[in-house]
C-alpha cells in the first residue's frame, strides 16, 4: 500500500503527466453527461419500462447499451456512441486489403495519406451514423416512446442531426485524449461505457445469489471472473522471441581494429497481435443484420427471419457459432494486416543483423511467416473462446448482465485499455527516473505492437 500511494505521488509529481490525466478525466466526465441527455420528444418512462420488461442485455440492443455505459436505453444523445466511427473505421481497413488506392493511402504515402484515411473515416462514420440513427429512431417508435405532443417528422429530423452531433462530438472527444491525454481515446471511451455497466451486473448478481442463499456460489463466481482476467492478461502479453544476432563489427582505427563480439536479441512477435480487434470485426459483421431487422421487427422481437433473431440474442447456438469463425477468421486477417514479415526482414538486413540458421532476405521473411503463422493460431482459438465464453457462463446460472463481461468484446477491452494506458503512465515515470508501476520497473509484453488500441490507426 505503501508503495502505491509512493507511485501515485510520482504520478502526480509529474507535471505534464498530471494534466495529461486531468484532462482526460475532464472529457471523459463530458462524455459521460452526454450518456444521460435525453434526446427531445422521448418519453423517459416509457423507455425504463420497456427497457425492464426487455431485460436490457439479452441482445445485441444489449452488448450496444453496455459499449455506450447506458445511452443507448436512455435514449441520450450520446445513444449510438462511438460505434459508427468504429463500423467506419474498420469498413477502411479492409479496404486496405482489397483497393489498391487506399493500399497507398496506407502504405506509402506516409502523413499525407494519413489525413486522407482520417478524413474518409470522418465522412464515412457521418454516412453510417444517418443510417444507424434511422434505425434508433424506428426502434424507439415501435417501443411507443415518442411524445404525442410532437410531430413525427420534426422528431425525426431533429433526433437525426442531434445523434449524429452526438456521435462526431464523441468521435471529436477520443481524438483529444489521443493527443492530449493519456491512452487511446477511442478505446477509453469504449472502455468507460463498459465500466459503468460493471458495478451494476455485480450488485445484481450478488443480490440474487443472497435471496437463494448462494453466498459461496458468489465467491466462487468473483474467483472464476478473476481467473480468466488473469488468463486474458498472460495472452494479451504472451510473446515468441525469435532470436537474432549482429554481426561484428571493428571498431577504432588502424591497429586498434578490434572484433566486436556479436550482440544478441530478439523479435517479439505477440501471440495476440490482433489484439480485440478481430472480435469487433465481427461483432460489427453481427450488427449489421441487426440494424436491418430493426426496420422490419416490432419492438418485441416478433417479426423478421428466425435466423436474424437469433444473431440478435448474443447467447444463442447460432450466434456464438457464427463468432467463433468469424473471430478466429478475422484474426488471422488482422494479424497479416499489422505484421510484414518482409519488412521485418529488410530492417535486419539494414541493420547488419540476422536470425541464426536462417538466411538473410526471403529466406528470412518466409521464416518470421511460418512462425507468425503457427503462434497466431493459439491466440486465434483463444479470441474465438473468450467470444463464446459469457453463454457458458449463462447457461451455469450467472446473471446476462454479469455473464457478458466472463468474457467477449468487454473483457478484452477492459484488459487491454487498462494496459496499454498503463504502460504509458510507466513511460512517464521510467523517463523522469522513478520506479515503474509493477516490480522490475517495466510492463512486460507490452512492445510488440499496438493491437489493442482500438482505432490506433484513425
Amino acid at each position: 500500500m505503501k508503495n502505491f500511494i509512493t507511485t501515485l505521488k510520482h504520478i502526480w509529481n509529474i507535471k505534464e503527466l498530471r494534466d495529461r490525466i486531468l484532462f482526460t478525466l475532464l472529457l471523459v466526465a463530458i462524455y459521460r453527461l452526454g450518456s444521460r441527455i435525453v434526446l427531445p420528444g422521448v418519453v423517459p418512462s416509457v423507455l425504463d419500462a420497456f427497457n425492464s420488461n426487455r431485460g436490457g442485455s439479452n441482445d445485441l440492443l444489449g452488448l450496444i447499451n453496455i459499449f455506450t455505459g447506458g445511452a443507448f436505453n436512455n435514449a441520450a444523445i450520446f445513444a449510438l456512441g462511438i460505434m459508427p466511427y468504429i463500423t467506419a473505421s474498420i469498413i477502411i481497413q479492409l479496404l486496405g486489403f482489397a483497393v489498391p488506392y487506399f493500399q497507398r493511402l496506407q502504405q506509402k504515402e506516409g502523413e499525407s495519406g494519413r489525413k486522407k484515411i482520417t478524413q474518409l473515416t470522418r465522412l464515412l462514420t457521418l454516412a453510417i451514423t444517418l443510417v444507424q440513427g434511422g434505425a434508433y429512431l424506428t426502434y424507439i417508435k415501435s417501443v411507443g416512446a415518442i411524445s404525442p405532443n410532437i410531430p413525427v417528422p420534426i422528431f425525426w429530423f431533429s433526433s437525426i442531426i442531434i445523434l449524429s452531433t452526438g456521435t462526431i462530438l464523441a468521435m471529436w472527444l477520443g481524438e483529444r485524449i489521443t493527443d492530449k491525454g493519456i491512452g487511446n481515446g477511442i478505446s477509453i471511451l469504449i472502455m468507460i461505457g463498459i465500466i459503468a455497466s460493471l458495478p451494476q451486473a455485480i450488485i445484481f448478481e450478488f443480490t440474487a445469489q443472497i435471496n437463494q442463499g448462494g453466498l459461496l456460489t458468489f465467491v466462487f463466481e468473483i474467483a472464476a471472473f478473476f481467473g480468466v482476467t488473469m488468463l486474458c492478461i498472460l495472452i494479451v502479453q504472451g510473446v515468441r522471441k525469435i532470436p537474432i544476432n549482429f554481426a561484428k563489427r571493428m571498431v577504432g582505427r588502424g591497429n586498434a581494429n578490434i572484433p566486436q563480439s556479436g550482440a544478441r536479441d530478439y523479435i517479439p512477435l505477440k501471440v495476440n497481435a490482433a489484439g480485440v480487434m478481430p472480435i469487433i470485426f465481427a461483432q460489427a459483421i453481427l450488427f449489421l443484420p441487426m440494424t436491418v431487422a430493426q426496420y422490419f421487427t416490432s419492438a418485441d422481437g416478433s417479426g423478421g427471419g428466425g435466423f436474424l433473431r437469433q444473431l440478435n440474442d448474443p447467447f444463442s447456438a447460432a450466434s456464438m457459432m457464427f463468432s467463433f469463425i468469424l473471430v478466429v477468421v478475422f484474426t488471422y486477417i488482422y494479424t497479416a494486416l499489422i505484421v510484414n514479415p518482409q519488412q521485418y526482414a529488410e530492417h535486419l538486413k539494414r541493420q547488419n543483423a540476422f536470425i541464426p540458421g536462417v538466411k538473410p532476405g526471403k529466406d528470412t521473411a518466409d521464416f518470421i511467416d511460418n512462425i507468425t503463422t503457427r503462434v497466431t493460431l493459439p491466440g486465434a482459438l483463444f479470441l474465438g473462446l473468450i467470444t463464446i465464453l459469457p453463454k457458458f457462463a449463462f447457461d451455469l446460472g450467472i446473471n446476462q448482465g454479469f455473464a457478458i463481461f466472463f468474457g467477449g468484446t468487454s473483457l478484452l477491452i477492459l484488459v487491454g485499455v487498462v494496459l496499454d494506458t498503463l504502460q504509458q503512465i510507466e513511460s512517464y515515470l521510467l523517463m523522469r527516473k522513478y520506479d515503474g508501476l509493477v516490480k522490475g520497473g517495466k510492463l512486460k509484453g507490452r512492445s510488440g505492437g499496438s493491437g489493442m488500441q482500438i482505432g490506433a490507426s484513425m
